[in-house]
This record gives C-alpha cells, sequence and structure tokens, in this order.
C-alpha cells in the first residue's frame, strides 16, 4: 500500500465540531468549549466529547496527521487520534498546560494515562504525528516541520478491535479554539521502532 492523501470527507466525526471549514487544501476545526478526552485516572471524571475525525486503520497500516495549533491558553490541543470505543482509545499531540507547550499521549484501556514532554520550539509551526499500526502495538512518531521524527510513544492495542484513526482536537477551558489541519495520509505502518 503506497501512501495517499486522505480527502476530508473520508472520514467520520466521533463527536460533530462546533466548525468545520475546508479552506483551500486545508481544513480548520473549532472544537467546542469544555471538549476533551479522559478516562477516570487522577480527576475522576469522563470526557469524551472532542471532535476527531477518522477512518479505518487496519493491521499494517500508518496514519499521519499534520497541523498547526491556533492557540495557546490552558489546554489547547490537537493532534491525532487512534479510536475503537469509548474505553480503548489512544490520543497523541501537543496540549498547552501552565504556560508551555507539551508533545505527549494518551493511552486509554479502561482508564487513562499520559505521557509528555515539553516542545516550546514548536510553538506556532506545522506538526506531524504518525500511527503506525502492527499487530498488538501502536508506535507513536512526532515532528515540527521537516524535522527528524522523534519517538513519542509504543503503546499495547487489542488486535481483535476494529480501529479508526484520524484528526482531533479538544478545547476543555474555552470556546474559539482554531486548528489548522494540513494533511491526512494513510500508507504503510513503518517498519522498525527505531
Amino acid at each position: 500500500m503506497d501512501e495517499r492523501t486522505l480527502p476530508w470527507d473520508a472520514g467520520r466525526w466521533t463527536n460533530p465540531p462546533v466548525r468545520a471549514e475546508a479552506q483551500g487544501t486545508d481544513l480548520l476545526i473549532e472544537p467546542a468549549e469544555g471538549s476533551d478526552l479522559w478516562r477516570v485516572t487522577s480527576y475522576g471524571f469522563v470526557h469524551d466529547d472532542a471532535p476527531g475525525l477518522l477512518a479505518d486503520l487496519g493491521d499494517g497500516e500508518a496514519m499521519e496527521v499534520s497541523f498547526v495549533l491556533g492557540g495557546s491558553e490552558q489546554f489547547d490541543q490537537a493532534g491525532v487520534l487512534l479510536r475503537a470505543d469509548a474505553e480503548h482509545w489512544i490520543k497523541a499531540g501537543v496540549e498547552f498546560a501552565d504556560g508551555r507547550l507539551w508533545l505527549g499521549a494518551v493511552v486509554t484501556s479502561g482508564v487513562s494515562d499520559w505521557s509528555t514532554g515539553q516542545v516550546d520550539e514548536w510553538a506556532g509551526r506545522e506538526i506531524t504525528l504518525r500511527l503506525s499500526r502492527a499487530g498488538d502495538a501502536v508506535t507513536v512518531r512526532a515532528r515540527c516541520g521537516d524535522e527528524p521524527w522523534r519517538l513519542v510513544r509504543l503503546a499495547p492495542i487489542d488486535p481483535a478491535l476494529a480501529w479508526r484513526a484520524g484528526p482531533f482536537c479538544a478545547s476543555p477551558t474555552r470556546a474559539g479554539l482554531s486548528v489548522r489541519f494540513t494533511a491526512w495520509r494513510q500508507g504503510p505502518a513503518d517498519a522498525a521502532l527505531h
């Protein structure tokens, strides 16, 4: 399978955004105020209302999303979402928290966990997240512009579940976040972890 660009109408929304507007080859998305994805851990709440535009992702395939996060307020976030159902999903991307920009992943199997690292130098630039599915695992990579890929996470998944993936964004604390998605691609999974 060669890598191919997916049209924005190739996916189905998990939750509809306030606005999704095609602008040339880009897609501008505004998530609802209060939208997020999280299950239980530490906070005790469940949020499952962030908009994700998802297409099927089979074993041996990769999904790649590029975007510019148009916000810098607490918990503004965007990236790629891999989802089977409300209790089995992974979101990976960047998020503003406590005045800094963080690259991370939340892996959820019944409950959520969160791994993260600071990437302030990526603010306002095009960022690409890539998920590669192989059997019972997903490899998450990220890069800014044409910089080298960084390994973000190697996470387990249930290969018996039907998985879908694509762009997502969320705005837990405010209205008016605007995220410009610049590319959505699908192709073969990365052959190696390193």
